[in-house]
């Protein structure tokens, strides 16, 4: 069947809030010395960054950067397979490592979701098309003689070689039409996705002013001397070896 557009903007409606909400309450959660364990402080030194709250800001803009990459690949994701569902009956997949799967012209389709294309180092790789070839045994197991297909699918993005050999990689339009059979809804989803945005960015641009005002206030308690940053003292939380107790 042909995708409802409006049935689309329900569900972005209905369910964009729920990032907005756990990304405010990611950033509520933070605490100034996880994230400077996470990050490196060479780069920071090498970068001439002298005050206190420009490192504040950096590191918290980097930190919060990368969740919100994840929060928000989890919610298109869910959009993906809501849209796969209303027009080739997709489902949320059990398997391990494959999010949706859906038959269409009697092809069985494994499908795993990533945010972007390049997501994955070779490694990642090489356990995604692990993943592909034992849902397909599974599946030819119980079903001789069926046809199946693997594809890796990216939300956005442009993927010039999609046969991967053991799989197919359609990134961006492709992949929205891949799912939909509309070859515009790649762009038929940006207005709604702006659903409330401003009231919600209201929200998290003001506990973000709090946060980097105490994280600064912090910093520069623990880290500085004379109101310049002390990198041996910094260096020393982030790297100094842990001695075991006696």
């Amino acid at each position: 069947m042909s995708l409802d557009l409006s049935d689309v903007t329900q569900f972005v409606e209905a369910n964009i809030g729920k990032f907005h909400q756990k990304r405010l309450q990611s950033l509520m959660k933070l605490r100034l010395k996880e994230i400077l364990r996470r990050k490196n402080p060479y780069l920071f030194k090498a970068k001439y960054i002298l005050i206190p709250h420009d490192l504040v800001k950096v590191l918290l803009d980097a930190y919060l950067s990368s969740q919100e990459e994840s929060l928000f690949g989890e919610f298109l994701e869910q959009l993906a397979i809501f849209v796969c569902k209303k027009v080739y009956g997709g489902e949320k997949s059990s398997t391990e490592g494959i999010d949706l799967e859906f038959t269409r012209d009697g092809i069985k389709y494994f499908v795993t979701i990533k945010s972007g294309p390049n997501w994955g180092n070779s490694g990642q790789i090489t356990k995604m098309v692990e993943q592909f070839k034992k849902a397909q045994k599974i599946y030819r197991t119980n079903n001789p003689g069926a046809v199946s297909f693997c594809v890796n699918g990216c939300c956005y993005g442009k993927e010039l070689s999609p046969d991967k050999g053991d799989y197919f990689k359609y990134a961006g339009q492709e992949f929205w039409e891949f799912i939909s059979g509309n070859p515009n809804l790649y762009i038929d989803i940006i207005e709604p996705l702006g659903h409330q945005a401003k009231e919600r960015n209201e929200e998290f641009d003001q506990e973000y002013a709090r946060i980097i005002t105490n994280f600064t206030r912090q910093f520069t308690d623990e880290f500085c001397e004379g109101g310049r940053i002390d990198w041996v003292r910094l260096l020393r939380f982030n790297s100094e070896r842990v001695r075991k107790s006696e």
